[in-house]
């Protein structure tokens, strides 16, 4: 899996996909320090240990570089930013029965605009799975010989994940 670059001047607004999710009772927001442990627990639960990890280091960040979806006090999706490396986005998930509803493309332009807020010109979504995805939703390239890159030597589980 390739890592992808991002041009973070060039971004699509996300006001209106962010309008239609809202007026479907869907809040994207910036996670708070409070409800850390729900979003590591999820997150753990629905997608892997080292993301459970990686996503509790964003609550050290100030501001906190993880953002989340939720409706109903319901947590559909996350998405973070600065955590395995500077200037990386990821992991980003949305529960699997919702996805194909704008979700994980809001998570990811919030977090790709805010870290234009912070003054980062590029991004690089780490270890990009869906390629075709981040190319459509945010005009992202792939780095060639990227991969295993920032992850080469890390340690992982027998099932070959983190």
């Amino acid at each position: 899996m390739p890592d992808m670059l991002v041009k973070l001047y060039e971004l699509p607004d996300a006001k209106p996909l962010l309008d239609t999710l809202h007026a479907e009772g869907i809040d994207v927001r910036r996670s708070i320090a409070p409800e850390k442990h729900h979003v590591v627990n999820w997150v753990r639960e629905k997608f892997h240990q080292a993301w459970a990890s990686e996503t509790e280091t964003t609550y050290s960040n100030h501001p906190v570089s993880c953002w989340v979806a939720t409706k109903e006090n319901t947590l559909l999706g996350f998405a973070c930013y600065d955590v395995t490396a500077k200037a990386f986005f990821g992991p980003t998930g949305v529960d699997e029965s919702l996805r194909g509803k704008g979700i994980g493309k809001a998570l990811l332009l919030v977090c790709l605009h805010d870290m234009l807020a912070q003054g980062y010109g590029y991004a690089i979504i780490g270890a990009a799975g869906p390629v075709d995805f981040y190319s459509k939703a945010v005009n992202a390239v792939a780095i060639p010989n990227s991969w295993p890159g920032v992850y080469r030597g890390m340690l992982r589980d027998k099932g070959g994940e983190g």
